[in-house]
């Protein structure tokens, strides 16, 4: 007879997790291992976060880097996005302020094992998100950065391709050359136009 399988709650989640070494997502009482991210991941994310802080300045905004969980509250998906953005208050779970409820910008960093669900399933999750206004999915493979931005009639798209592309980002007023998004990213293995 097989044993039923045990699953956590959020809360046992979040216990475990504040002491691990290494990031897990946790969603339906199970914890998913999330696995260490390339030179080029990297680069690229240091790159978007750095311009997007400087050209943020004093404003009331901040931008994070992959080690700010996100909950996905009404869907119940704890997560790590790549890059996040806020504007305003800040919402958390709980005291230890390491939760974020209501991210404004959620950007992911694409990889081969996480494309698909980058593209699919974690963006049905972000839609539910109330406060998230534009989602940004960044290729390592090719000079090509896809911006959604939601409307009252759902997300608007827009594919900005080569190193003369620029994404803009309305919710924050923004503007982000392709160029330096991929700047000093590895020669040896040379970025496509795709």
């Amino acid at each position: 007879m097989l044993e039923p399988k045990s699953t956590l709650t959020p809360d046992e989640y979040l216990a475990i997790e504040r002491q691990a070494e290494q990031r897990s997502e946790f969603y339906a009482g199970e914890m998913f291992l999330l696995a260490g991210a390339s030179r080029r991941h990297n680069r690229i994310s240091t790159n978007i976060t750095s311009q997007l802080d400087r050209q943020l300045g004093a404003r009331d905004c901040d931008v994070y880097a992959s080690d700010l969980r996100v909950l996905v509250d009404p869907t119940g998906l704890y997560t790590y996005p790549d890059i996040t953005v806020t504007c305003g208050p800040e919402r958390f779970v709980d005291d230890h302020n390491d939760v974020l409820l209501n991210p404004l910008i959620l950007v992911e960093i694409l990889s081969a094992s996480t494309e698909a669900y980058d593209r699919g399933r974690k963006f049905q999750h972000y839609q539910q998100i109330e406060s998230l206004v534009e989602y940004v999915l960044v290729a390592q493979d090719a000079l090509r950065v896809e911006h959604y931005r939601k409307q009252d009639t759902g997300w608007l798209y827009r594919d900005i391709r080569g190193a003369e592309g620029v994404l803009e980002l309305p919710a924050i007023g923004c503007r982000v050359r392709l160029s330096d998004i991929y700047r000093r990213v590895e020669p040896s293995e040379p970025l496509r136009l795709r």
